[in-house]
């Protein structure tokens, strides 16, 4: 490997953990902004890409909780509001969690500004750089998701 790529590749690792480490405290800043724990905002977020309601089950799979867990989670972001359960049309003995319209507006008002900003990055590449960009961002989602997995499932660290 030639000291170019070595160093591009540091570069690009190191960025990576920087852009993790700033989304992370930008989530957080966003979850206070609104009176909500980031795991709530995460699942907010989620939801709000969903085409249709999910199950409990599903929610547990979009953010990794254990059932029993992503059961409060629904429960909590049902009290606050946040969510709401729907009887599933095909399983009677099972509800559907869909984003309430009141909170996909609040939250959809507080990432105005922050919506901006982020086009405005992205308004400054090329459509093959968006295209190559995307085809980034979907394939290093894919190994976050198979190593959190592996690790979830008792992996080596």
């Amino acid at each position: 490997m030639s000291t170019t790529r070595a160093r591009l590749l540091e570069q690009v690792a190191d960025d990576s953990q920087r852009h993790y480490a700033d989304y992370m405290l930008f989530n957080q800043a966003m979850a206070d902004h609104l009176g909500l724990h980031p795991t709530d905002l995460q699942c907010v977020s989620l939801l709000d890409l969903e085409s249709a309601p999910v199950s409990v089950g599903d929610v547990a799979r979009l953010t990794g909780l254990t059932s029993g867990s992503a059961t409060r989670l629904v429960d909590r972001m049902v009290k606050a509001g946040l969510v709401e359960r729907h009887p599933d049309p095909h399983d009677r003995r099972r509800q559907l969690v869909a984003l309430a319209p009141e909170a996909r507006a609040r939250i959809g008002a507080a990432w105005d500004e922050p919506g901006r900003a982020f086009v405005a990055v992205l308004d400054s590449y090329s459509d093959d750089e968006l295209r190559l960009i995307a085809d980034y961002l979907r394939k290093a989602a894919a190994v976050g998701r198979d190593q959190a997995a592996r690790l979830a499932g008792g992996g080596q660290a």
